[in-house]
């Protein structure tokens, strides 16, 4: 069984607060607050998005949140212009709109994806010091096994031994 990711709640949490707090804002600073409807609705897309993000490794890369991200502007957009009643200039996006969106898109996803790393070196840092350990280590047991002949080392020692003693005289 694979361990889950354990950056994947803060990858969606941060995808879909980002999601809905640049579409709600930029619509909100282009054409007034939207309606609470609206918000909502955008805040279920941006919930869905995150969901998305959570679910599949491939939402890890910068490029891909950031197309997941882009996509979430896209349809947050046209979910806040639908609920919202404003003239048809306001629903144009002009390019200086869409050059902001572009590049709080791109830093987002950077962040994301910086944030998502972090977090899977720190979950493996603090897995490896909190794991069970073995320490003090285990005796390790070593078998021995019997012989009929002796060891190398016992006859050569046995041969540089002297059986000579000294003479009987000397000793009485």
């Amino acid at each position: 069984m694979r361990r889950p990711d354990p950056s994947a709640r803060w990858r969606a949490a941060s995808a879909a607060l980002l999601t809905v707090a640049l579409a709600v804002g930029a619509h909100a600073l282009a054409d007034g607050p939207p309606s609470g409807a609206g918000v909502t609705l955008a805040a279920l897309l941006a919930g869905t998005l995150g969901a998305l993000s959570a679910s599949t490794q491939r939402a890890r890369g910068t490029p891909e949140l950031i197309a997941l991200l882009a996509v979430g502007q896209i349809l947050g957009h046209l979910v806040l212009a639908v609920s919202h009643s404003h003239g048809a200039v306001a629903c144009e996006p002009t390019p200086l709109m869409v050059g902001a969106h572009a590049a709080a898109v791109a830093v987002g996803a950077l962040l994301i994806a910086a944030g998502d790393r972090l977090c899977r070196a720190l979950s493996t840092a603090v897995r490896a010091l909190t794991a069970p350990s073995s320490w003090p280590p285990e005796a390790v047991v070593v078998e021995t096994t019997t012989s009929d002949q002796p060891l190398q080392s016992m006859l050569l020692l046995a041969a540089s031994v002297s059986h000579r003693g000294p003479p009987v005289g000397v000793l009485t």
